[in-house]
């Protein structure tokens, strides 16, 4: 890409790393905009990465690549997965850091309350199934469309994979690429109200229900690991920062997550996201093994969780907003939106006033409940403490096998 009359030239993944930047800028420059206590945090990121891939960006499906419009695909032409490789580096980095960080009192407070967020996690999902089932069977909206929706309203990449594998035992396979894309549409259309509106949503409640920081947070920080540590002056490190336990859960986890169940006409997998996780908390409970630490700098581990997200935003939201105007339909985005809401509103009802849940707990059960990883970086600087990781670590996993189960469900019985 020549700029400035030719003066400046810069070409394929170095552009590719110009354009993230300069999203990632912008982007903390407009999450750092607030209006009455609310911002959009580092979801401003994803906004900016919409509008540029929005406004300067567009698709070509044949060469599976992005470009810049009004230029020759041939010179500026930048493949999907150079985006999609920043998109899963970024989500490894924010889940590997959030399984370290949650680790040491995950265990503990899974046992005390498991079934509090297993029946969250179920709830949201159930009622997120039922939403779409209305928007098919009343709103007449198209079913495979509907599940396509779903998925981004929730912002689940196991729900969209489930639902594009599902199709091939639904449908005849003339009708398969179709049903794909419209799928992916789906998704695309409803991700960025489900990506903004978790996000909000836990920032708002705290404001809603006038509650006391300080005394909510005290709350789900009173959790005793119930176990005698090491010093870890006593401890072999491989490294300063921990960079080496940190590279083995990730390695594990990636073998982890690609273990594939079989699961009637499909299969599940924890995927990237829920094997790094898994990875994550159960070295981080360990902490140690005989006199060798594995447990990472925590100011390293918070650098991740940030950079992580950012990247995994920019490399989202780029080919996201390349395809967004194309496709975009008011009563697709609206049906995304009631997708969103239902489940999360009335989840957090159920959870403050049935199930009892304090708020921070209560807010965490949520972001993992509609597997918002963005909403639970919100969370975190909302609730000033790292250990809202837990309730999304304990609810995150439910939600994640309903979710394909429930998209699976429906576009079964709705197969024409």
């Amino acid at each position: 890409m020549n700029l400035f009359g030719g003066i400046l030239s810069i070409t394929g993944i170095t552009f590719l790393l110009f354009i993230a930047f300069v999203v990632a800028a912008l982007g903390y420059a407009l999450g750092r905009i607030t209006v009455k206590g609310i911002s959009l945090g580092t979801a401003g990121v994803f906004i900016v990465a919409l509008l540029i891939g929005a406004l300067f960006f567009a698709n070509d499906a044949a060469t599976n690549a992005i470009y810049l419009k009004g230029t020759d695909i041939a010179v500026s032409s930048i493949s999907k997965n150079y985006l999609k490789i920043v998109e899963n580096i970024g989500l490894i980095l924010f889940v590997t850091s959030v399984g370290f960080i949650a680790g040491p009192n995950f265990f503990s407070s899974l046992k005390k309350n498991f079934t509090s967020y297993a029946l969250l996690s179920l709830i949201i999902i159930l009622l997120g199934g039922a939403t779409t089932v209305f928007c098919i069977a009343v709103l007449g909206c198209d079913s495979v469309m509907a599940v396509g929706l779903l998925s981004g309203a929730l912002t689940s990449t196991p729900a969209f994979s489930a639902a594009k594998d599902t199709l091939a035992s639904a449908y005849p396979t003339d009708m398969l690429s179709e049903l794909e894309a419209e799928v992916t549409v789906g998704h695309g259309i409803a991700y960025l109200f489900g990506v903004v509106g978790v996000v909000l949503f836990v920032q708002l409640m705290p404001k809603i229900c006038k509650a006391n920081i300080e005394e909510e947070r005290s709350k789900i920080t009173s959790v005793d690991t119930g176990r005698v540590r090491k010093d870890s002056s006593e401890l072999f490190h491989l490294d300063g920062f921990g960079l080496a336990p940190f590279a083995l859960a990730i390695v594990i986890g990636l073998l982890v997550g690609g273990i594939k169940i079989p699961m009637g006409t499909s299969s599940f997998s924890l995927g990237t996201t829920g094997g790094c996780l898994l990875a994550g908390l159960v070295i981080a409970h360990f902490g140690h093994f005989g006199n060798l630490s594995v447990t990472p700098n925590k100011s390293m581990l918070e650098l991740f969780r940030e950079f992580g997200l950012m990247m995994f935003l920019i490399g989202a939201g780029i080919p996201g907003g390349a395809s967004f105007t194309e496709y975009f339909k008011v009563n697709y985005f609206l049906y995304g939106a009631l997708m969103t809401l239902i489940p999360m509103i009335v989840g957090f009802i159920i959870a403050k006033y049935i199930i009892k849940l304090p708020l921070f707990n209560n807010l965490g059960g949520i972001t993992g409940g509609m597997t918002s990883t963005p909403a639970l970086g919100t969370l975190i600087n909302v609730a000033k403490t790292d250990n809202v990781a837990s309730a999304y670590a304990a609810a995150y996993p439910i939600a994640l096998i309903a979710v394909v189960l429930v998209s699976q469900f429906i576009i079964t019985a709705y197969a024409k």
